[in-house]
């Protein structure tokens, strides 16, 4: 059938974190705008991903608490937990989360148009064409067209690395098991795999996590990644870095991996195994060969304002690649949306500022370029650290443990990145972002006053260690 012109001003395609913030900033800069869905409203983030894995872990961190009431000069008897009960709260923070972006598109006056979209040549704008649960079609034109379809995990099943959701889990899975894990294998030590290791271990699972490079956490400052390792083996985490999964065999209720690490090859048995080794673009069924998007690695090649370079056509969010991070989606989501109003503020998006969060325990944060990584691109360097042990809050909240680091141009006193580990550290992070953002330096840091007794001092006094000035170490 054809379509009507222009029924939209926008469409936007995924109503995650990306997509659903698109469509709101544009229904204020005036747009007619409607939002398709194939699934679920909030997308992976708000339904298997960023929201209830933190519902998860929070139940975990709860636990570990109990276990140490003692320390705390309290009396609990016994610690237990009830599987099923954790997964259902996990499950209905995300329901109602859920239900609370259906509640902002209707604030908003945003049409949602539950199916699957793909697209056709059109003008001045591709058209849209929704399959309903139903199998009937309907086509839309709009003005723009915004992909924001997300990713999956990767899969490798040419060595059997490839989930089946139930030995071989992705995050899906892990959120919504049946029973506990008495040993389970996790492959890849990002943010991903970390915290499904961090809830598995607090729960009793024996846990191993393998990883590819030398060391857990890669993307992460060499001194945190190292500290983080340390703290984890001590809760019993297992680990083998440099290591590559040769194959994946399914048994009956088990599974037998082949490891390979430092030339030499050794099998372990899993009850489950957890698939962390990242993620790929949703690009396929779309239409985007036939028009002309450039696809790299999976994922759509955009500039910094989402434009895929087919008239009308636009992508934001994890469908564009790293770093994968709603946060980072919503951003992009609104800056894509600005441009395509013309709003005279509007500038391209600028990955560098991202900063990134693992909700484990610890929780480890981070914004900017790591030590090496400064050091790398030519900067004079200036390095200022602060251990949680010398601040009065992390003492009595009984988190003693971790590190505050911070890394300036030691020419400008530019603010070159901040890496955290440690209580609520995810938290804090977006201080030292504002400051990247507002292009401050140490000086203005160091006259800010933080308040007493609080976690944020240690920012404080990590910018004064890089210059000789810490007080309180």
């Amino acid at each position: 059938m054809e379509a009507e012109l222009a029924d939209f001003d926008l469409i936007v395609i995924g109503s995650g974190p990306g997509g659903y913030v698109a469509a709101i900033r544009a229904t204020q800069l005036g747009m007619k705008v409607a939002i398709v869905e194939r699934e679920s409203l909030g997308g992976i983030c708000l339904n298997w991903g960023c929201i209830p894995t933190k519902a998860l872990l929070r139940s975990a961190e709860v636990l570990h608490l109990a276990k140490n009431a003692k320390s705390f000069g309290l009396k609990i008897d016994k610690t237990d937990f009830d599987l099923q009960a954790v997964v259902k709260r996990s499950r209905d923070v995300a329901k109602q989360l859920s239900g609370g972006v259906g509640h902002l598109m209707k604030k908003n006056k945003i049409e949602v148009i539950m199916g699957e979209a793909s697209l056709k040549k059109g003008k001045p704008a591709p058209v849209v064409t929704v399959k309903d649960k139903d199998g009937k079609t309907k086509d839309y034109q709009a003005k723009h067209v915004m992909l924001a379809t997300g990713a999956r995990a990767r899969a490798i099943p040419q060595a059997g690395l490839e989930p089946d959701g139930k030995l071989i889990w992705t995050y899906r899975d892990a959120m919504v098991p049946e029973t506990l894990p008495k040993k389970l294998l996790v492959i890849g030590s990002g943010a991903i795999g970390i915290e499904f290791a961090s809830f598995y271990n607090e729960l009793g699972s024996d846990v191993t996590v393998v990883e590819a490079v030398d060391r857990i956490l890669p993307v992460e400052d060499e001194e945190i990644s190292a500290m983080a390792r340390k703290q984890f083996e001590k809760q019993g985490l297992k680990f083998m870095t440099g290591a590559q999964v040769k194959s994946l065999k399914k048994n009956k209720n088990s599974v037998t991996a082949e490891i390979s690490a430092g030339g030499k090859s050794e099998t372990i048995e899993a009850d489950r195994v957890i698939l962390a080794i990242g993620i790929v673009g949703n690009v396929e069924n779309l239409g985007l060969e036939e028009l002309g998007a450039k696809i790299e690695k999976t994922h759509v090649v955009v500039d910094g304002f989402g434009r895929t370079g087919v008239q009308g056509l636009y992508a934001i969010g994890d469908l564009t690649g790293p770093p994968w991070l709603a946060h980072k989606a919503s951003h992009e989501g609104v800056i894509c949306v600005e441009g395509i109003a013309g709003a005279n503020h509007a500038h391209p998006f600028d990955a560098s500022n991202v900063p990134g969060c693992t909700y484990s325990h610890p929780q480890i944060a981070s914004v900017g370029l790591t030590e090496a990584k400064a050091k790398e691109a030519g900067h004079k360097v200036k390095v200022g650290k602060f251990p949680f042990i010398g601040n009065g809050k992390a003492i009595a909240l009984g988190a003693s443990e971790g590190l505050v680091k911070t890394v300036f141009d030691a020419e400008t006193g530019e603010l070159l990145g901040a890496h955290m580990i440690g209580a609520e550290v995810t938290e804090l992070i977006q201080g030292y972002v504002i400051a990247r953002e507002g292009e401050l330096t140490e000086a203005e840091l160091m006259e800010t006053v933080f308040p007493h007794p609080t976690l944020s001092e240690m920012m404080h006094e990590s910018v004064l260690s890089a210059y000789g000035r810490v007080l309180h170490i």
